[in-house]
């Protein structure tokens, strides 16, 4: 989906330090004290414009939530849901999700959201496919034992690849849907990706998967 550029996205969200995250490597390994609390840390890499994560953040309390992307314009439409949702476990950072060592120290995530990522489908990019087992091996070190990943998608090569993925590197494959608007799936939150592909007809796919 292209976004439209923001003029001035980089001012606006230094207008907003509480909830944009500057220097993201600072709290690694203390992000508890940024929160200031204890509760479960969930990330979306690639949160997009916003509305996934601040729906989540809303529902669940007393959760801590941290949306992650690269795109300033991007991130500067998830700060207006953000500040609109004035909720207090929600925080945003601009930054590459490919390097999440830099950002989180080990067992300090509980959940790993990865919605509607690149598929990447040429073989010769498999490496950059966030299901791929170096990106694995990361997810596996921040996250806390028994860590999970759910995953959403459109795109049916990206999720049957992610499939073997995760069950070659030994993680547990539950909640496997093949067309999740058809199933009895009742806690969705709807991605604005995930509305315009519905929108046309296309099915969803969702795994959620578990290290062991």
């Amino acid at each position: 989906m292209r976004v439209r550029k923001r003029k001035k996205a980089e001012e606006y969200l230094l207008e907003y330090p509480q909830l944009v995250v500057s220097q993201p490597d600072e709290w690694r390994g203390r992000w508890c004290n940024r929160f200031q609390n204890n509760h479960p840390i969930h990330i979306e890499v690639g949160c997009g414009k916003g509305r996934f994560i601040t729906e989540m953040s809303k529902r669940n309390p007393d959760i801590n939530y941290l949306g992650l992307d690269i795109q300033l314009s991007v991130l500067s439409y998830a700060l207006d849901k953000v500040i609109a949702a004035d909720v207090l476990n929600l925080q945003l950072l601009y930054v590459d999700g490919r390097e999440l060592l830099n950002y989180f120290a080990e067992n300090e995530i509980s959940l790993i959201y990865l919605n509607f990522s690149d598929p990447w489908p040429k073989s010769r990019h498999e490496k950059r496919r966030l299901t791929y087992s170096s990106f694995l091996k990361i997810y596996e070190k921040i996250l806390t034992p028994k860590g999970e990943v759910y995953l959403k998608t459109d795109n049916r090569g990206l999720f049957e690849y992610s499939l073997v993925s995760f069950s070659n590197y030994g993680m547990i494959l539950r909640q496997i849907f093949l067309n999740l608007h058809a199933s009895n799936f009742v806690d969705n939150v709807i991605t604005e990706y995930e509305e315009k592909f519905i929108n046309k007809g296309q099915v969803i796919y969702r795994v959620e998967a578990q290290f062991t």
